[in-house]
């Protein structure tokens, strides 16, 4: 069994199949309808307007209707599109156990446990008939698909077929009683409906046949689609087959094999199958020729209710205790191989072949028989002409593969049947011309010849599949991923991963493969590197490489397709799953799930467009652009996306849209134009903004005067040194009567006797008199005095200086000089096609900023300008149309005429601003050194904290801002400009701009030697500055970037070492500062000295510790400890004065070795100290970690800050330690 699609819900009892749609329908116990895409596996919608169970569901075959029937004796008919019920039926007495449509007339079949059967009309909402002759629940009733019969199933034992034409020989009959079928009856009417016939009235259905034969009461009953076939399922357990005729009916068989009640049973659509579910938690099908069980699924906890059939597709539905399952007997993938134009597939046992160019399609022979399993899979080998077949069963170990000669001449009406070598195998795949490896039922791997004979046997990594990867490879999947195996050198080449592949696509020339799981795609090259990786949330079906070398795959609805760098997207919509075999053009060729060839056409202008633009030819993308098929946000979007704006800019019609792209690509001049369309505020300031980055003053100038914004407009002349209309704006402001502009163009031009107008027009006029006192202006101060009252005199400051702004040296009267770059492709290609009057207006655009200025801004240009046409009806080619209105600056007209006579040539791109190194840094590296040295702080805390769970990062502040400050060289640029960074790469000898990467300062080797000035200060009992030096080796770690398996190894050991010294001297100085007054006190500090002893140390510490340690204890009349510490100081090799001391305490010890106190330790029990509370942890008892010292902790500290890192979170779950780029791979 396939499970496709599963729910999880209350108990369902009733099911039914959309006959168009990817639908189902469940409803509950809990008296909820459920409508669920199986497709998606989503569900759609719910219904809830039943009381209490619903039991019975059912799909209309044409109308948007379905029925529902459930325990509050109500018939509810809906309209899924309206989302609500249509209208109630009422007259049963009991539970409704099903209702059904029939296939033609709108009638309803309902059966209940009031021991009735009911006919209703929907369209008139009326009850035609009732059939009674049960005397027990009507457990089901079912239509006939063809004829006028109904079968009924009861807990009275028995089952009936009803004959609903009318009496024989007798006129009417119910058809005559009802409307043809259509929409008439949907809408309008009451909501209730109870008009029923006669109770007993006989005279519309007729009992034909009674079947009796069941022990207990049935079920279940179903008629065959096409035979005169009854099946029926009760609860004695059995399944019994019925056969009829026009005058008699009668059991064939029984199957018999379940253990509890069966509820349901059904006939397989298209094969001779029996599907029975029962309250034994199992599914069986049955073999409806030999009644025999061929298959047995169970579930473990849950009870089957119901089953469902599909009207067209292979598929089923099985309701259970919590929920329900769709699910396909056996795979539908038809087994296909191609070579070249030829397409060898196999269908109901014959191989065809299929010449795709000429669409010529005959059978080559009948395979042999014998097998009742589909083909799974098939390996061509054109240079023998030979194929191996795959065949799988439920049971893997029951697999085999055929070997086939292909006969060269075959008559294609009767083709030949050759003769196969069978064997046993999971799958068989050609590896060479004569040699092919089969993996067998044990997963070794096997090689054999033409013969059929094993050859060799290669011992191989665990796999559980085979796929082949040209002359002499394989690839071998595991659970972990996809290997590329060397069959005669046996050995692996590369590992790819992936979880569950499924199928392999190799592109023609076996230099791209593509590997297909469920839900995942992944793309390698000929070394299984990988290139590219797509996660779709539909299953993945199959796929084939386009000529051009674009992947084209298929999910469940859709054609979809790949490039290798990533980019992937959505070609058309399937309604039913394809199998591409083989992509040409705008053809795709696959087969269907009835094996049947279907060519698909396509637009693959999308992904050739994409392709065109990785592979960057641009001839083929202008072709495109020019062929006005790109259109739509998608592809704008990923014109920007990938950094070709320029190309977006040149199909674009919407013009804010243009704006936008000619913003990103620095296209200043479409831009304005675009801005012009709009006429926005908002733009204008935005590409003011931009205009400013590039240095184009005069598109600045007009957009400030287009806002009027009249500050930002002063401060650019200033700037720019255009004092001449800055004084022009001084004048502007007077008129506006604006004395906050006037006063500060006064100040900006250094202009006193202006202050003291402006001070003087405000009514500022003490201010206006200090103003001329401090700046010398007697006469002024003397007339500006009579008018100042004596309180409001200022006295002004005795060393008071004029601000006067700089003189311009350079005034910039035009744009700045911009870098001489060569034209893109597409701004000659475009460009050729524009004309004069195009370039013109596109220079003109700038100058229409005099409507503010007036006739004052360079007044010794305008005569030039004079003979321009103005009506546009003498000049040649009308002229250039300026209108009288237009008071254009003659200095800006002259830029601008300087830039539309040029033409072509005056065409200029600006180049993109580039990115800097460090941008990619943060991209190509996960390494937490590479992110800081980027200046990328936060996700360098991230990483940290991600690896090895660094919570406080105020430690880290130092290393980050000296890690960051030596990545990069600085040097001085020209005069006047910031200065210049250069970023060193570490790997410089084959650094590109795509894999450059910083260079180091913190290396392996420098941390050594510190660890080594840390030893020298815990052997001068300078444990405090020990201390410190050793967390900052401890904390400089994660930061370190490394190459080599053998350098981490080093950095783990460098960070176990600095760990045991920081524990071990943090306890020695806690224990010198506990006091010795008491005894507890006393017994504390031995206990501590003796944890000390068993902290990792180098020797020559370790004698220093165990010295304390024999000391203490011997003070404490603990001799049999301080035996035990002597004993482990003499084997390490002291120095001889200290080892004959040493001996002496041995032998007094060794006369009494019994121990005064009794201590928390134990020496033979292995142990580590928890780094808080300094209490043995020993082994076998639970504890948690640090996860980036390794520092132990009792359970309880479990979220505390780690006491010897300062930095991690005790306890928490992180991937570890990752300083090398080979700890990623």
């Amino acid at each position: 069994m396939l499970t496709k699609f599963e729910t999880k819900s209350a108990r369902v009892k009733g099911l039914s199949f959309h006959s168009k749609r990817p639908w189902v329908l469940v409803s509950l116990h809990s008296g909820i309808i459920q409508l669920w895409d199986y497709r998606m596996c989503t569900l759609m919608d719910k219904f809830d307007e039943h009381e209490g169970p619903v039991r019975a569901v059912c799909f209309h075959q044409q109308q948007p209707l379905f029925v529902s029937g459930g325990d509050d004796y109500k018939i509810k008919v809906w309209n899924y599109k309206l989302r609500r019920c249509l209208f109630t039926l009422l007259g049963h007495l009991d539970y409704i156990r099903t209702t059904e449509f029939h296939q033609e007339y709108p009638w309803i079949l309902s059966a209940s446990d009031d021991q009735t059967i009911r006919i209703w009309n929907w369209q008139s909402r009326s009850c035609v008939s009732i059939l009674t002759g049960h005397n027990h629940y009507v457990m089901c009733a079912r239509f006939h698909p063809s004829q006028d019969l109904i079968v009924s199933a009861s807990l009275d034992l028995t089952v009936r077929v009803w004959d609903i034409s009318g009496i024989p020989g007798k006129p009417g009959g119910l058809r005559k009683k009802n409307v043809s079928p259509g929409m008439g009856g949907l809408v309008g009417g009451d909501d209730h409906h109870t008009r029923n016939p006669e109770l007993f009235s006989t005279g519309d259905a007729t009992v034909r046949h009674v079947l009796e034969g069941h022990d207990r009461g049935v079920n279940w009953a179903a008629f065959h689609p096409t035979l005169p076939l009854i099946i029926s399922g009760s609860d004695d357990r059995q399944v019994k087959l019925w056969r009829m005729n026009e005058s008699k009916a009668w059991e064939v068989d029984s199957c018999r094999g379940h253990y509890n009640n069966v509820s349901c049973v059904m006939f397989h659509p298209r094969q001779e199958l029996i599907l029975s579910n029962s309250e034994d938690k199992s599914i069986r099908v049955w073999d409806m020729a030999k009644r025999i069980c061929l298959h047995n699924f169970r579930r473990d906890h849950d009870r089957f209710w119901v089953l469902a059939a599909h009207p067209t597709l292979n598929l089923f539905a099985a309701g259970h205790d919590s929920g329900m399952v769709i699910f396909k007997l056996e795979r539908e993938r038809p087994a296909y191989a191609q070579h070249g134009n030829l397409l060898y597939y196999v269908k109901e046992r014959f191989l065809r072949r299929l010449d795709l160019t000429k669409n010529k399609d005959v059978a080559v022979m009948q395979l042999r028989a014998g097998s009742r399993s589909p083909v799974y899979s098939m390996s061509f080998n054109p240079a023998e002409h030979a194929i191996l077949l795959n065949s799988r069963t439920h049971n893997l170990d029951n697999s085999t593969y055929d070997l086939y000669q292909i006969p060269k001449d075959s008559d294609p009406q009767n083709p030949d049947t050759p003769d196969s070598k069978r064997s046993a195998g999971l799958t068989a795949v050609w590896v060479a011309r004569n040699r092919f490896a089969v993996m067998d039922k044990s997963h070794q791997l096997v090689i054999k010849n033409m013969q059929n004979e094993v050859t060799k046997k290669v011992t191989t990594q665990p796999c559980d599949e085979i796929f082949y990867a040209g002359t002499g490879m394989l690839l071998l999947r595991d659970s972990d991923g996809v290997s590329l195996f060397d069959v005669q050198q046996k050995r692996v080449l590369g590992t790819a991963r992936i979880a569950k592949c499924r199928y392999v696509v190799w592109s023609g020339n076996m230099t791209t493969v593509a590997l297909l799981s469920k839900h995942t795609i992944l793309i390698c090259n000929r070394k299984l590197e990988r290139l590219c990786s797509i996660t779709e949330t539909n299953r993945v079906k199959s796929g084939s490489w386009d000529d051009s070398g674009v992947f084209v795959y298929t999910t469940s609805n859709h054609i979809k397709y790949a490039l290798t760098n990533g980019d992937h997207g959505i070609i058309r919509t399937l309604e039913l799953p394809v199998y591409v075999t083989r992509v040409s053009g705008s053809s795709v060729y696959c087969l269907d799930r009835q094996a049947t060839p279907r060519v698909l056409t396509i637009d693959p202008t999308e992904f050739r467009f994409k392709l065109a633009l990785v592979q960057r030819k641009y001839d083929e993308v202008l072709q495109m652009v020019r062929g006005a098929k790109l259109v739509g946000q998608s592809i704008i979007a990923y014109l920007q996306k990938k950094g070709y704006p320029e190309v977006a800019l040149h199909f674009v019609k919407d013009e804010r849209t243009r704006f936008l792209l000619a913003l990103e690509c620095g296209n200043i001049d479409v831009a304005l134009d675009a801005a012009k369309a709009l006429d926005d505020k908002g733009c204008w300031e935005k590409l003011a903004e931009h205009a400013l980055l590039h240095g184009n003053h005069p598109v600045v100038e007009y957009c400030y005067q287009q806002t009027k914004n009249y500050d930002k407009l002063s401060f650019l002349y200033l700037i720019t040194g255009n004092l001449a209309k800055l004084r022009r704006m001084m004048k502007i402001n007077e008129i506006r009567k604006d004395y906050e502009g006037w006063y500060t163009n006064a100040l900006y031009l250094g202009d006193v006797p202006e202050r003291i107008r402006v001070l003087k027009a405000c009514g500022k006029t003490s201010l206006a008199l200090l103003t001329a006192t401090t700046h010398g202006f007697t006469q002024e101060a003397e007339s500006l005095a009579a008018h100042v009252e004596e309180g409001v005199m200022y006295e002004p400051l005795p060393n008071a200086q004029l601000l006067q702004p700089p003189v311009p040296v350079y005034p910039s009267d035009t744009a700045w000089p911009l870098l001489t770059v060569a034209k893109g492709f597409f701004d000659s290609a475009v460009g050729s096609g524009k004309n004069a009057a195009t370039a013109s207006a596109m220079a003109v655009s700038v100058d229409d900023a005099g409507d503010i200025a007036g006739d004052g801004w360079g007044d010794e240009d305008e005569d030039d300008d004079v003979d321009v046409p103005m009506e546009g009806g003498e000049g040649e080619g009308g002229g250039w149309e300026v209108e009288d209105d237009l008071d254009l600056p003659p200095d800006l007209e002259g830029v601008s005429t300087a830039g539309a006579t040029d033409g072509e040539d005056g065409y200029f791109v600006p180049p993109p601003r580039g990115h800097p190194p460090t941008q990619g840094w943060t991209q190509r590296s996960h390494l937490a050194l590479d992110h800081v040295l980027a200046g990328a702080f936060e996700s360098a805390t991230r990483l940290l904290h991600d690896q090895v769970g660094v919570v406080n990062f105020e430690p880290y502040r130092s290393l980050f801002l000296s890690s960051f400050a030596h990545c990069r060289t600085s040097y001085p640029g020209a005069p006047g400009l910031p200065s210049l960074f250069s970023y060193p790469a570490r790997n410089w000898r084959t650094a590109t701009h795509k894999d450059h990467l910083p260079a180091l300062g913190l290396k392996l080797s420098s941390l050594m030697d510190r660890l080594k000035e840390a030893s020298q200060l815990t052997t001068a009992a300078k444990f405090t500055e020990a201390v410190d030096k050793l967390r900052g080796i401890l904390l400089a770690i994660p930061l370190l970037v490394v190459d080599t398996k053998q350098e981490v190894s080093e950095a783990q050991n460098l960070l176990r070492v600095c760990k045991e010294y920081v524990v071990g001297i943090s306890m020695e100085l806690y224990r010198k500062g506990l006091g010795k007054a008491t005894p507890e006190e006393q017994c504390r500090s031995l206990e501590l000295a003796a944890y000390f002893t068993h902290c990792e140390l180098q020797p020559g510490h370790q004698i220093l510790t165990l010295r304390t340690a024999v000391n203490l204890a011997f003070k404490m009349k603990n001799y049999k400890m301080a035996m035990s510490f002597g004993r482990r100081l003499l084997n390490l090799g002291p120095r001889p004065e200290i080892a004959q001391n040493i001996r002496k305490v041995v032998q007094v010890c060794e006369k009494n070795p019994v121990d005064e106190v009794s201590l928390q330790y134990d020496e033979h029990n292995p142990f580590t100290v928890c780094a808080s509370s300094y209490v043995p942890i020993y082994r076998g008892k639970p504890e948690v970690q640090c996860p980036l010292c390794g520092a132990s902790y009792l359970p309880e500290h479990r979220g505390i800050t780690c006491t010897v890192c300062t930095v991690a979170q005790v306890g928490k779950d992180c991937v570890g330690l990752r300083i090398s780029p080979l700890q990623f791979r």
